[in-house]
């Protein structure tokens, strides 16, 4: 044991010394010196243990120093893999070229920012003759898939890390269709950074970009076009111009502030209420623990108090990378309604679909209308889609899949009016197959003054979607879990429940009619078994169906130390006793935490407001 062990220390020491070779950031480079002097195993380790994984998300770490951070090096080579990648499938990359934007973000202890970063890559790109269309300031991450559809260029990379801790960062990949990437693409890129490690030539000397004539600045025609493209969504103008209310907006110290104000500039809207405290950005997110819109009320404690200061009734909320939105509502009672994911979904759902019909009056248009959700989204449009006579469709979670399912459709002729992950992700306008935050709140913005012209708050309007479509209530939350094998075993005994191969015939009183198991490929519902969707093996997700209606998913996250649950309890239209059917699904998912999860047993750590 102690020759393995110093064996591995060995590797440690020598994966630090060839660091050291070539990395040429002081503070870094620093940090990894004094801990080889000190012979810190433990540290090393931590810093040189694994690389970071490249997924179909792309890169998303800490930064600091060592390969499993992000970092000045791990840019670099991450950037080389990826350049070569498309050198390999681009034979035009040279003509076509590639667009690199980034957010705020920032780590003085290791001197990375995203900025920073963004100039490497691009610095990586140039130095092999690939065009680059570089931001000159901080952009949504939307930007990037936009420009990347708008300029038919091969690729795009968004660094950020949209919502994650102050200390993480991360690199987004977009392929040529203005999607993120899917399978085999990211194994594909995965190998060929490890094949470009040392960096190239000229890969530390940023300031040549600067000079070069690959280099051009996408900002003001980005900025132009965007604002011009998500027009087309834009119904009821003069409803926009005489309104009377009011918004407020916060960006939660990320990049989304002068964005929303131009888009409600481009609907005629009046411009938002900005929160002070949290319109500039700010890579220490000061006012809040975690600057996540998705947390609940936390967030938005100082959108209250400026909303009841101004006297303004609705919320609008983007994540720092702008491509999420959070809405909250003031009620008659003077509480704040929080629209869940879901909740969003099914009024920007019913919004879009009832604009389009107000302007497509012939049905037979139908046929080629199209809405997507993710697997774990409400099926709330599904029903809508079952009644009015379109399409609806459901892909794995994540927008990557939902993007490229759109792009596909849209090659195909179709109309893909709108697609929502419960994730408070909406992609509203078919110039971005991505989540857009910023043409998310201008829509919302237009709905909700419309409804105000027929005296209806939103949430009365959604109460009316549920009344005509049939109530879909929902109910999600996570677990946190820093221990795989725990997770491991956690779903290795979900499947090996009564024996081998076998899995929960029931959850406490709740009977289970059906099982899907996206990470096997089984699906009790299908004549062969086989499951429809894609499965992953390297991700655990499975569904239950209960033999009351109810649908629940258990799955782990990509991005983040979580084990995530999804319930939904689905009424035909008519059944209109919503506090029994909550009853009923909080009851489900008690029993699905018991039962499923066992916190205790498995000392997972629950979510906290």
């Amino acid at each position: 044991m102690a020759a393995r062990s110093s064996a591995g220390d060995a590797a440690l020491r020598r994966a630090a010394e060839q660091w050291l070779l070539w990395d040429k950031n002081p503070k870094t480079s620093a940090i990894v010196k004094q801990l080889v002097a000190e012979g810190n195993v433990r540290e090393l380790q931590k810093y040189f243990g694994s690389r970071m994984e490249f997924g179909t998300a792309g890169l998303r770490a800490a930064m600091g120093a060592g390969i499993s951070h992000m970092n000045d090096l791990t840019i670099i080579q991450t950037t080389q893999g990826f350049c070569r990648y498309l050198e390999k499938n681009f034979s035009d990359l040279k003509k076509r070229g590639v667009v690199i934007g980034f957010d705020a973000r920032a780590h003085l202890s290791s001197g990375g920012s995203s900025k920073r970063f963004a100039r490497l890559a691009a610095n990586t790109f140039i130095s092999q003759g690939v065009p680059v269309y570089l931001f000159s300031d901080i952009t949504p991450t939307p930007f990037v898939p936009y420009t990347v559809t708008h300029l038919k260029l091969c690729a795009g990379i968004m660094v950020t890390a949209s919502h994650n801790p102050k200390q993480d960062n991360g690199y987004k990949v977009y392929w040529e269709n203005g999607a993120q990437i899917i399978s085999p693409h990211d194994k594909g890129i995965s190998q060929a950074i490890e094949e470009n490690q040392e960096p190239w030539p000229q890969a530390w000397d940023d300031k040549l970009i600067d000079s070069s004539l690959l280099l051009h600045d996408p900002y003001a025609t980005v900025n132009k076009e965007y604002f011009k493209d998500i027009q087309k969504q834009c119904f009821h103008r003069n409803i926009n111009k005489e309104t009377n209310l009011k918004f407020v907006h916060t960006s939660v110290h990320g990049v989304g502030h002068k964005f929303v104000q131009l888009a409600f500039k481009a609907f005629d809207l009046s411009p938002p209420f900005a929160v002070p405290e949290q319109k500039d950005p700010d890579p220490e997110f000061p006012t809040v623990k975690y600057p996540n819109p998705e947390e609940g009320k936390g967030v938005l404690t100082l959108s209250f108090a400026l909303a009841e200061k101004d006297g303004a009734k609705i919320i609008l909320a983007n994540d720092p990378d702008a491509d999420r939105l959070a809405v909250a509502e003031k009620q008659e009672s003077g509480e704040w309604k929080v629209f869940s994911g879901n909740e969003l979904g099914a009024l920007l759902g019913w919004w879009i679909f009832t604009c389009w019909k107000k302007h497509n009056r012939d049905t037979r248009a139908l046929k080629d209308v199209y809405m997507l959700s993710s697997t774990v989204s409400s099926k709330i449009l599904r029903a809508i889609a079952l009644k009015e006579g379109f399409h609806f469709e459901e892909t794995l979670t994540g927008f990557k899949w939902m993007g490229n399912r759109a792009k596909q459709l849209m090659d195909q002729g179709k109309a893909v009016l709108f697609a929502f992950e419960e994730a408070i992700g909406y992609m509203c306008c078919p110039a971005v197959l991505d989540k857009d935050g910023v043409s998310a709140a201008v829509i919302t913005a237009e709905m909700a003054s419309f409804l105000a012209t027929r005296n209806l708050t939103l949430s009365q309007q959604l109460k009316a979607v549920y009344d005509e479509y049939g109530f879909h209530i929902t109910k999600a939350s996570y677990f946190i879990c820093h221990d795989p094998k725990v997770i491991q075993q956690l779903f290795d005994n979900l499947r090996n429940f009564d024996g081998r191969n076998t899995y929960p015939k029931s959850c406490g009183r709740f009977k289970v009619s059906g099982i899907r198991d996206l990470t096997t490929g089984y699906d009790s519902s299908q004549p062969d078994q086989k499951a429809i969707l894609p499965t992953s093996k390297s991700s655990q997700m499975i569904t239950f169906t209960f033999a009351n209606g109810g649908v629940a998913t258990m799955r782990t996250s990509g991005t983040e130390p979580k084990i995530k649950y999804y319930s939904e309890l689905c009424a035909p239209p008519g059944n209109s006793d919503i506090e029994q059917l909550k009853k009923e699904l909080d009851e489900l998912v008690n029993a699905l935490e018991k039962h499923f999860f066992q916190p205790e047993k498995n000392n997972l750590q629950r979510k906290t407001e």
